[in-house]
């Protein structure tokens, strides 16, 4: 499997995208490191032609030093790229008058039958392999900590909201093993795509032509260009397509939902931390570090930045993978006109986007300071109504005097009566229910809040057993 160091990319630092900035993501996708993902295809290709015998095999190792990314200039081959349509083609002349000097009997071996967008499109792919595997490792810290935090606080109580109201009791360990639950699966659909990445190569039109003309030229029995590439795939650790991919683009939007499904998982954990921490909430803080969360004119405030950031990338992502859906939905002819150029920059911004989101959220869920006296004392805000909906199923029926229905409506009555401020709930229920119906042990079970948690653990079980990585608190 071809692999290389990357280098620092100068004036790609993220200065304006702070979610990303200064990440391993970050990195791997830098102009810098697609520059070597090129060279690590057209490299890649080299070596099979040494095996296939299109190429003198003692010839190989004499070429490797021209497959640097640190050779080249980033910006000069950026500025050329405009002549040609792609970064490639002035690589491609860099590469071949740095071998001139040095292994001139290899040049002719360099891109031979392949095309630009063979090149490109493998080259991102290589990209996107490298990017997704620190993501997934980042997604799985996120889920070990989400696994401890649901089996922590399995009896944490807290009030669900719905709707922006209280509604049940429920408990953080379920919300936590819910925001688990998204975070699992999104890893999930991200490991599937990665793992499908497939390599392109086709040559100029997606025939082959040119590697089938070498294949009779050569005259051996190897299995010829499908083989080769074959081959190819997997000494870059890519998938081996069914048949050159030019105008189907399905490769890159599959990528790109499982890129965003990952920023939208994190996102909906980022949006309940920066709800339930609001001070008048105060049920979650931010794990504290020195310097984080610090205002420019009001020193009292600790921002909770983690879940600002992580926001900003769920609400950026949408737009860069309605980008690709179009840009895919726009493919022409065995070469798209534009609508392939318009995936690169949008494919890169999600792999950044995932990968700051996936980095702030293993930090995140790994020290979020959960408040149980905040909890509990909210739940009680709401007091003895939030169980109506026990109560009305379990009282109702008794008040139904043989006319069936007849007990929900006084039932809804007794709970509309003292959210208007009149008699307290149970005190209503008390009086409307005989004992013999109704003991006071019963009725002071019924509104106990630990009491209505339905599959409360069940639920935490079955969510850490599938998503938890096997870790349990």
């Amino acid at each position: 499997m071809v692999e290389s160091g990357q280098g620092r990319d100068p004036g790609d630092y993220g200065l304006l995208s702070p979610v990303w900035a200064g990440t391993r993501v970050a990195e791997l996708t830098s102009d810098v490191a697609f520059l070597q993902a090129m060279l690590d295809v057209e490299l890649g290709w080299v070596r099979v032609q040494g095996h296939a015998g299109l190429l003198e095999a003692a010839l190989v190792e004499p070429m490797a030093h021209a497959f640097t990314a640190g050779a080249y200039d980033a910006a000069s081959v950026a500025a050329r790229a405009q002549h040609g349509g792609n970064p490639l083609i002035p690589l491609l002349g860099d590469v071949r008058a740095a071998l001139a000097g040095s292994a001139p009997e290899g040049v002719a071996a360099v891109h031979r039958g392949a095309t630009s967008q063979d090149i490109v499109d493998s080259a991102l792919m290589l990209m996107s392999r490298r990017a997704v595997a620190v993501i997934g490792a980042d997604l799985r810290t996120a889920g070990q900590a989400l696994a401890a935090l649901a089996d922590d606080h399995r009896g944490t109580l807290m009030a669900a909201r719905t709707l922006t109201q209280h509604s049940l009791p429920s408990t953080f360990g379920l919300k936590a093993a819910q925001w688990l639950a998204a975070v699992g699966e999104a890893g999930e659909r991200l490991d599937a795509a990665a793992a499908a990445l497939p390599l392109q190569w086709g040559g100029a039109a997606g025939t082959m032509a040119a590697l089938t003309g070498l294949a009779q030229q050569q005259a051996a029995d190897d299995g010829g260009p499908l083989a080769w590439a074959s081959l190819l795939a997997e000494t870059l650790g890519l998938a081996e397509p069914v048949a050159p991919w030019h105008t189907n683009r399905l490769p890159v939007t599959g990528l790109a939902h499982a890129l965003a499904d990952v920023v939208a998982a994190a996102g909906k954990v980022a949006n309940d931390v920066l709800l339930l921490g609001r001070p008048e909430i105060a049920e979650v803080s931010e794990p504290p570090a020195a310097g984080r969360g610090v205002s420019s004119a009001m020193p009292q405030k600790r921002n909770p930045v983690l879940s600002v950031l992580i926001r900003s990338a769920a609400l950026a992502a949408p737009g860069h993978l309605v980008q690709l859906q179009a840009a895919a939905g726009a493919a022409v002819d065995e070469r798209p006109d534009g609508s392939w150029q318009a995936e690169w920059q949008a494919l890169r911004q999600l792999l950044r986007l995932a990968g700051g989101a996936a980095a702030k959220l293993a930090e995140l869920v790994s020290g979020l300071q959960v408040h149980p006296e905040a909890l509990a004392a909210n739940l009680r805000l709401s007091g003895e109504p939030l169980l109506s909906e026990r109560i009305m199923n379990t009282v109702a029926p008794l008040l139904d005097g043989g006319s069936p229905g007849a007990g929900r409506q006084r039932v809804q009555a007794l709970v509309s009566a003292s959210l208007a401020g009149g008699p307290d709930l149970v005190a209503a229920v008390r009086d409307a229910v005989p004992q013999d119906l109704l003991s006071d042990q019963d009725l002071a079970m019924l509104v106990d809040p630990a009491g209505y948690l339905g599959q409360n653990d069940a639920l935490i079980d079955r969510i850490i057993d599938r998503y938890g990585q096997g870790e349990r608190a």
